[in-house]
């Protein structure tokens, strides 16, 4: 968001204020009113739902995708530069059944590479987290006998590893923190010159770059594509095993109200402000970790914010 706020505000009249609080924090904010719209790495689910439909005045809340973010699992391993995981592996790391570097089930995945015999640090978002949500969403369809946890924005294991607030914190607790691994947005990995680790989805291990994450959003789909609420099927994403792919993606949601603003102004302005994202807001992001959302879906993201209504109905 806050390289969207530099584009708008470099090119437009729209002032964005970003507040990096984390998804949980976001939505809550989003449903007391408090904001015009809410970003989240995870979509609305149940009681929330409802709460968002009552703040916007008895209209639907709306999901927009306007950038797809990389999650990289990054860890500080001296003397590794190149580690590989599989889906299984990661379960059982932040699950705490692999505790060691040298441990079999990491030394099969890394022949010929000189792995330390130290203790892993797991580190985890102790906020309440779409990054958590959506990570433990993939462990969950990838890895489902070695992670026997229901998704949420909370990290589900007790006892295990170690927790920092929000993406910032997590980066730096790796960083400041050798033996440790953590899941968090590229970004975050490679600003704080991270390792990142390539991990085998099914067919191979696969390097976090921009072809790879390009790839997998061949797979990208829609929960409901007859619909203007945009939420993606992560369940669908999450189980590709596409041969260099890395389905391991977020799907940042702007969270905004179809209809039922106060003023006609503020949803004009969003319309405004969101076709401005998914135009120039697009370039760039690479060099910031994120991926551009694929062409193929800008009409339908289009046609979303174009059915953005005022203060009456959508």
């Amino acid at each position: 968001m806050e390289h969207f706020s530099q584009i708008l505000s470099d090119d437009s009249d729209i002032v964005l204020d970003y507040t990096g609080s984390g998804s949980g924090d976001g939505i809550k904010k989003f449903i007391a009113g408090d904001v015009d719209f809410a970003g989240s790495d995870s979509a609305l689910k149940g009681d929330e739902i409802t709460q968002a439909k009552e703040r916007c005045n008895g209209n639907d809340p709306w999901h927009l995708p306007l950038v797809v973010g990389p999650v990289a699992i990054a860890y500080n391993l001296e003397g590794v530069d190149n580690l590989k995981l599989d889906s299984a592996v990661i379960a059982k790391i932040f699950n705490g059944k692999i505790t060691k570097w040298n441990d079999p089930a990491i030394a099969a995945l890394n022949p010929g590479v000189q792995l330390p015999g130290g203790d892993i640090v797991p580190v985890y978002r102790s906020d309440s987290s779409g990054t958590t949500d959506n990570f433990q969403r993939f462990l969950q369809n990838s890895a489902p006998n070695d992670w026997p946890y229901e998704h949420s924005k909370e990290f589900a294991p007790k006892n295990v590893g170690s927790g920092a607030s929000k993406s910032t914190g997590v980066g730096d607790t790796v960083k400041k923190t050798p033996g440790s691994i953590t899941y968090v947005e590229w970004g975050f990995a490679t600003e704080n010159d991270l390792g990142v680790a390539d991990i085998d989805f099914g067919a191979g291990p696969v390097e976090l770059n921009a072809a790879s994450a390009g790839k997998a959003l061949d797979e990208l789909a829609f929960k409901n594509p007859d619909s203007k609420d945009l939420v993606v099927d992560t369940d669908a994403l999450f189980a590709s095993k596409a041969p260099g792919a890395y389905p391991l993606l977020l799907t940042p949601y702007s969270i905004v109200c179809s209809a039922g603003y106060s003023d006609d102004a503020t949803s004009t302005t969003l319309k405004d402000a969101f076709t401005k994202i998914l135009g120039d807001g697009q370039t760039g992001l690479e060099e910031i970790g994120y991926v551009p959302v694929p062409q193929n879906f800008k009409a339908k993201l289009q046609g979303s914010i174009d059915a953005l209504a005022g203060s009456g109905n959508a």
